[in-house]
């Protein structure tokens, strides 16, 4: 099934550009329109014109940052005007087309699905050295021994802080993953600390050997810059959401970099961000469980919108496993980290979704 699904992707990516038939893919396929889309839904988890919609505006942003006209833009992707192409666009990103234009902001990666006949989903591999050396050559000054730069996990800190990849500058990981669980106003306090653990089925002690003692660099030390290495997906945004709060919360001066990146690439996209808002958007958000007042980065923006619609009982992953019931927890992990990159969980995450369902 997965080369028929392949030879239905392909078709897709061929007539982006095109207005949409259902009609005419189920002939190319020779199989019902109704078929197409159920199998489509079924095995991808999204449907047929949702994924058009995201691979559409996703690939528009490239336009638009080669400095496109908007109205050519918007009628390459067939929409029917550029009113038309810019309200969906700020529906996905937050923002407008011209705002993403002059400011070029950071947006979640919506690459071809690709699968091969063992139904695992082909990634890129490359060199974290090479780019982090292409970074160094913008900002040099982010490689000096007044830089703290926080990274989304042990693995990642242990890469960075092995490798020096940041020069002289520190390093310290974020091992949570905040997009489970409760939280609560202050970051890092005595309350968080117990709620998290909580949450986690830890104990305190436990939480702030893992979490808490490996931000000592963060606690103790004064930076003249801190750069947040964190991914495109939800689970990262939320993390990142939560130390941009905290750096709020303690009346961090000095400036603030974001490298976003894929995990699959690691393509980093950096900017620089400034403090002023995020703590009312992590109570909103992460507290109150409420959508953002706050204009923000459109990577952030699509984050959150992934989170609130995954704290649903129906959210599309449930309903994905509840529908693959007969896979074994292994292969459902599997096609979920595939299916799902923009989530972003880990085994655990999913293994307790499972568990519920099966």
């Amino acid at each position: 099934m997965n080369e028929q699904l392949q030879l239905m992707i392909d078709w897709i990516e061929d007539n982006l550009n095109n207005q949409f038939s259902l009609n005419e893919l189920s002939i190319y396929m020779g199989y019902s329109p109704y078929y197409c889309s159920f199998k489509f839904h079924q095995v991808t988890g999204i449907s047929i014109r949702r994924y058009i919609l995201f691979r559409k505006l996703y690939l528009s942003t490239k336009d638009l940052a080669n400095n496109r006209k908007i109205i050519d833009v918007a009628f390459d992707y067939d929409y029917s005007s550029q009113e038309a192409y810019s309200r969906a666009f700020k529906t996905v990103f937050g923002i407008s087309p011209r705002e993403y234009q002059l400011n070029q902001l950071p947006v979640q990666s919506f690459v071809k699905l690709t699968l091969n006949k063992d139904e695992e989903w082909c990634k890129m591999d490359v060199s974290r050295k090479i780019e982090v050396e292409r970074l160094q050559h913008k900002h040099s000054e982010l490689f000096d021994k007044d830089v703290l730069n926080i990274l989304n996990g042990q693995i990642m800190y242990e890469n960075f802080k092995d490798n020096r990849l940041m020069g002289d500058s520190d390093y310290a990981p974020f091992n949570e993953a905040m997009c489970v669980n409760a939280t609560t106003k202050q970051v890092f306090d005595k309350e968080f600390i117990y709620t998290r653990a909580f949450g986690h089925h830890d104990s305190v002690e436990n939480y702030i050997n893992k979490v808490i003692d490996p931000l000592d660099n963060l606690f103790n030390n004064e930076y003249k810059c801190i750069v947040l290495w964190f991914g495109e997906d939800m689970f990262c945004q939320m993390n990142l959401l939560t130390l941009l709060s905290y750096l709020e919360q303690s009346g961090y001066e000095g400036k603030v970099f974001l490298n976003s990146f894929r995990e699959d690439e690691f393509k980093v996209n950096q900017t620089e961000l400034k403090l002023g808002h995020y703590y009312s958007v992590y109570k909103e958000v992460l507290v109150h469980h409420t959508k953002p007042s706050n204009e923000l980065l459109p990577v952030m923006y699509q984050a959150i919108d992934i989170y609130l619609n995954m704290l649903k009982e129906d959210n599309e992953v449930v309903k994905y496993i509840s529908k693959n019931k007969d896979l074994t927890t292994s292969e459902l992990i599997k096609r979920l980290f595939a299916l799902f990159p923009t989530v972003g969980y880990g085994d655990s995450q999913y293994i307790e979704i499972i568990n519920k369902i099966k």
